[in-house]
């Protein structure tokens, strides 16, 4: 039996709102900075920019990696190219159903239950994407990825009955 392993990078597109706040608060951290040196109140605007640099910059620009090895799809959001989290791990032995997000085969998963959405892609609407529907103890779980043909493909010969590619 050979291995099944497939990495996919996902680059989420980050709005131009988002790259402005990640260009302006050193900008603003500094001005204040300049500032609180004439009026020591504008010291604590240098220091909530200052924070909000360290700590909120970083998390503007996400891309994704996906890792599919022998039916488990782990997910890992990668901020900024530098802090990596696991966000999920996603069996298809579990699966309950997965299919492409404009599919009819979902619409009785999508109208009228109360499940947790998670997006774990690039927010192109040009790229195609599906949707994996997993029951969990929590309730229902709807997972919107981004995967290519192969994955699709074992992911089909593991749970045929489970995968709609239609």
């Amino acid at each position: 039996m050979s291995d099944m392993y497939r990495e996919i990078m996902i680059q989420k597109k980050t709005p131009m709102i988002k790259k402005l706040l990640k260009g302006m608060l050193p900008v603003l951290t500094v001005l204040f900075l300049f500032a609180g040196m004439v009026m020591p109140l504008l010291l604590i605007g240098a220091v909530a920019f200052g924070l909000a640099t360290f700590f909120l910059a970083p998390k503007l620009e996400v891309e994704y990696e996906y890792l599919y090895v022998n039916g488990e799809l782990d997910i890992d959001a990668i901020y900024s190219r530098q802090k990596r989290k696991k966000v999920g791990s996603y069996d298809v032995a579990e699966l309950e159903i997965l299919a492409p997000s404009n599919s009819h085969a979902l619409d009785s998963y999508l109208n009228g239950k109360n499940a947790s959405v998670k997006d774990y892609t690039s927010g192109d609407p040009q790229v195609k994407s599906y949707i994996l529907i997993y029951n969990k103890d929590k309730g229902q779980e709807m997972i919107k990825v981004e995967l290519d043909d192969v994955i699709l493909n074992d992911m089909r010969r593991m749970a045929p009955r489970k995968v709609n590619l239609m």
